[in-house]
């Protein structure tokens, strides 16, 4: 980090991530610094700090921080192992969720992340008329619902009122569906009460998914794609109390910022 009088000038990356291919996945910015200092208007922006062998790490939207990004997380692994230090083939990130350990697998990465387990509730007030699809199942976390709906082809064509979610007691509604084509199961996110009307590939959300499909499918690893207008595909495994997800990036941007 380069400073200039009361400014300074750090890299800055944008990468697409969870994507095979430029304006696909899931778009995060990833920020290396010596210390934690700026803001970015993006829907998911990471800022890396060295922490020994290893780095900090935290998120924020265009509006608030968050506690687990997964997407924004596989972009900095990416930034570190493929810019940074490119010899690597594994990274520890400390996060508000604890270590997060990312390692090289192939062309992609494999993230290490925390389960969250989830309960079967009533759907709350509202809900089917936020979404505009009545709900066959409603789970809670502290976090989000999950809503499971009839069809894959449904959750596609959702066109939920944003401001109605944004209403709701949790910070984010995710809705899934058992899969079509080659895959086990297929989401949507919508979170505008973090500044985030629909996330277009969601790491994190996943964390909540597995668990619920792998109670209802009796399996542990699955291949999930999150149906959203960019759209993402991920590589999922259930190992005991964590998640795997697996994904590709693509970079797209690399400068620098002065703030």
């Amino acid at each position: 980090m380069a400073c200039s009088g009361d400014s300074m000038r750090t890299p800055i990356f944008q990468l697409d991530a969870f994507a095979t291919r430029l304006f696909a996945g899931n778009p995060a910015a990833v920020m290396p610094m010596d210390r934690f200092f700026a803001e970015n208007n993006l829907a998911e922006t990471a800022y890396l700090v060295p922490d020994g062998r290893d780095y900090k790490l935290r998120w924020f939207t265009p509006t608030i921080e968050v506690p687990l990004c997964g997407h924004a997380t596989l972009a900095s692994a990416a930034v570190v192992m493929e810019r940074l230090e490119p010899r690597r083939s594994e990274v520890v990130f400390h996060s508000a969720s604890g270590p997060l350990t990312v390692r090289k697998a192939g062309q992609g990465y494999v993230m290490d992340f925390p389960a969250r387990t989830s309960e079967s509730v009533t759907a709350p007030p509202g809900m089917a008329e936020a979404l505009g699809a009545v709900p066959i199942e409603v789970c809670a976390s502290e976090f989000n619902y999950l809503v499971l709906i009839e069809s894959a082809q449904a959750l596609r064509s959702l066109s939920p009122d944003i401001a109605a979610i944004a209403r709701l007691d949790r910070g984010g509604v995710i809705v899934t569906a058992s899969g079509d084509g080659s895959y086990d199961f297929v989401s949507r996110y919508f979170a505008p009460a973090k500044g985030v009307p629909e996330d277009p590939v969601t790491g994190s959300a996943h964390c909540m998914l597995v668990p619920y499909w792998a109670r209802k499918l009796g399996k542990t690893e699955f291949r999930a794609f999150q149906a959203s207008r960019r759209g993402g595909e991920i590589v999922c495994r259930l190992v005991r109390d964590r998640i795997e997800l697996e994904g590709r990036c693509v970079f797209y941007m690399e400068g620098e910022a002065e703030i």
